[in-house]
């Protein structure tokens, strides 16, 4: 009879008698990583860029110049609003923007708390910033759409307010990561706000439903059909995928160039110490 069993990481096969080691035979085992741990690995994150980067960037520009084209040129202007809703066609994915921005930070931060990736803390540090210019420019595009509708460029509306939390949310982050001298506390402070804040999104999300706003309600619902004409959805859909494709690129590179610039840092740590050493000898 063969039984196995697992023993210090290896398969031991063979009698599981303790009288008969003679009859053992070990074969490592190498467990199959799985996506997370693959990706742990700086070059293999370097690769996958390398891969996804031309078509991160080529997908973008093709959708950002048919969906401006299109949004600025073809699509009618609306009827109460006139040619003032393009506006529309960035300050909505900017908004969509920093919301998926600030939960991949979130995820980011729960890697790197829980189970240590190697890269999430980094993958954040560069989230942050891109982040903080979606909601940057999301507030902007919306107070230049709100002057002409509500005649303020500002009102303390419950979604224009939450945007703004979001927005000092991501500035917190980036502080934080640059309050310490030691990284780590830095990063796992910044972490924990990140995790915080998540609260955030869903009143960012809600919020014209919640409350009595002067914020439109949502024009593009998962339960319901869209209450805008087709030809103005399909550009901003088009503009949303675009400017997506084109963050994806911006955190790929950022991200990339976060790790060619660790490895230089180790490889002229590792220069000096061996002149040192020689030195010494």
């Amino acid at each position: 009879m063969i039984a196995s069993d697992y023993f210090n990481g290896e398969l031991v096969a063979g009698n599981p008698s303790p009288r008969c080691h003679s009859a053992e035979v070990r074969v490592p085992v190498r467990p199959t990583p799985n996506l997370l741990h693959r990706y742990a690995n700086p070059g293999q994150f370097l690769r996958l860029a390398r891969t996804l980067l031309p078509w991160l960037t080529g997908g973008a520009i093709v959708f950002l110049v048919v969906g401006v084209i299109w949004g600025l040129f073809v699509a009618p202007a609306d009827w109460q609003q006139g040619d003032t809703v393009r506006i529309m066609y960035v300050h909505v994915p900017m908004a969509w923007l920093a919301s998926s921005c600030y939960l991949g930070l979130a995820i980011c931060s729960v890697l790197s708390l829980v189970w240590r990736h190697p890269l999430a803390d980094l993958a954040a540090i560069e989230i942050g910033p891109v982040g903080a210019c979606a909601a940057a420019l999301c507030l902007i595009t919306g107070s230049l759409w709100g002057e002409p509708m509500w005649g303020t460029w500002w009102v303390w509306d419950a979604r224009l307010t939450s945007m703004l939390v979001l927005f000092f949310l991501y500035l917190g982050h980036i502080a934080l990561i640059r309050a310490f001298d030691e990284p780590a506390r830095g990063q796992r402070a910044a972490a924990i706000l990140a995790l915080a804040g998540v609260i955030d999104l869903p009143i960012i999300k809600f919020s014209v439903q919640w409350w009595n706003t002067l914020h439109q309600p949502d024009s593009i619902t998962l339960t319901g059909a869209p209450t805008m004409s087709m030809m103005m959805l399909w550009p901003l859909l088009i503009c949303t995928i675009g400017f997506t494709l084109g963050v994806a690129a911006v955190i790929f590179t950022r991200l990339s160039a976060a790790i060619h610039e660790s490895r230089a840092r180790q490889m002229m740590a590792r220069s000096r110490l061996d002149r040192r050493d020689s030195q010494a000898a």
